[in-house]
């Protein structure tokens, strides 16, 4: 459980250091698919660097006026 515990972390460690290679955490305005694409990105981890490019769209639905 321990290792596996730790290459868990060194995998989300990965995705984290590619989101920041591709800019996703500057500052900037955030919406669905930009939280949506970082997230899916960390989550793929070292899957980045082997030409997984992960993108998320999404719409909020609009107010009722």
């Amino acid at each position: 459980m321990r290792i596996g515990s730790v290459l868990l972390v060194i995998w989300l460690l990965i995705g984290t250091l590619a989101g920041s290679q591709r800019h996703y955490y500057d500052t900037g305005s955030t919406n669905c698919a930009k939280a949506g694409t970082i997230l899916v990105t960390i989550l793929a981890g070292p899957l980045n660097y082997v030409g997984v490019n992960p993108k998320v769209s999404c719409v909020a639905p609009q107010p009722s006026k």
